[in-house]
């Protein structure tokens, strides 16, 4: 009797455990297609808070020097943070011309798009600030977004007004993406007809571009790249069921994670929803890095969120 009693004890205690792990699970996703699921996260995969309080977290870039860090941007608070696993979070640069997204070139080097600053700007190697551009046909930027860097050096980069500064006029005609060549020194508008756009990510094979409009239509569209630098195509690829969307990455299969009012959705190459991160607070923006580069981070208004995945993003 003694040994059925402890029997069911451990029993009981497995069964709760399980459930305890399925109610996590739970409450961290919500799943649309499992088998895709399976191939994306390890066994009770777990979301984290790394950390919070702060005004509007945006643009987390990883950067794999120095043991490994984090830089994110704190807009309203006017900050570069850096994260780190042995450090926590500090100021990593003040002011920061309430930056938004960040990227790193190929030579490793961080690059923000500004808000207030109204361009797209680089640190160099000796922590000093380079602007790399910062008007088209003569005309200041609305607020620089989002930026990306292909492997051929040029800059890719969106233009709402979300962050025009107070009292500074919109120089520029519309709210549109954007390609500049450093070697020819040439700005070009890559497309005009966006309402807001936002996040935007090459594919693996940089063959396709997507890029996030958080307007009134919530969707990415995607679009052809060709070599000369110019983009066809631009249909729907995926609208954002709740929200909008914001930061966007590529992972190496070609699949899309993207910030959204749920937290992040992640969507197959086909634009299907594989599944969905669910989190306190709408989510902003988003990277994949840690040692083993498969550590996704996730900015959401007030907080920084990571999650532990098996795959790796587009560099």
């Amino acid at each position: 009797m003694k040994t059925m009693t402890l029997a069911r004890l451990a029993l009981s205690v497995l069964a709760l455990h399980f459930t305890l792990s399925q109610t996590a699970t739970a409450i961290d996703f919500e799943l649309r297609n499992e088998a895709e699921f399976k191939k994306l996260f390890p066994a009770n995969a777990k979301v984290t808070k790394l950390a919070d309080g702060f005004g509007f977290t945006e643009g987390p870039v990883w950067i794999p020097r120095d043991g490994g860090y984090l830089v994110f941007s704190d807009i309203p608070n006017n900050q570069l943070k850096k994260w780190s696993a042995t450090d926590g979070v500090s100021i990593f640069r003040q002011p920061s011309q309430n930056a938004n997204g960040n990227t790193l070139d190929r030579q490793g080097r961080i690059v923000t798009a500004e808000h207030s600053g109204r361009r797209i700007s680089r640190m160099e190697k000796d922590g000093s600030l380079t602007t790399v551009v910062d008007r088209f046909d003569g005309k200041r930027f609305n607020s620089p977004n989002d930026v990306v860097v292909k492997s051929d050096g040029t800059f890719w980069f969106t233009d709402p007004p979300y962050g025009l500064p107070k009292g500074q006029d919109k120089e520029q005609d519309g709210n549109h993406v954007y390609r500049f060549d450093p070697a020819t020194k040439k700005t070009t508008v890559v497309v005009k007809d966006f309402n807001m756009p936002n996040g935007l990510s090459f594919s693996p094979d940089e063959k396709k571009l997507y890029v996030a409009d958080s307007g009134n239509p919530h969707h990415i569209r995607v679009f052809n790249v060709s070599k000369d630098g110019t983009l066809d195509g631009g249909n729907v690829f995926a609208v954002i069921e709740k929200g909008g969307p914001d930061g966007i990455r590529c992972d190496r299969q070609g699949r899309i994670w993207s910030s959204s009012g749920t937290g992040a959705d992640i969507f197959a190459p086909d634009g299907s929803v594989i599944a969905k991160i669910v989190l306190p607070k709408a989510g902003a923006n988003l990277c994949f890095g840690g040692k083993d580069g498969k550590t996704l981070f996730i900015t959401a208004r007030e907080g920084l969120y990571a999650v532990e995945t098996l795959v790796k993003g587009v560099k």
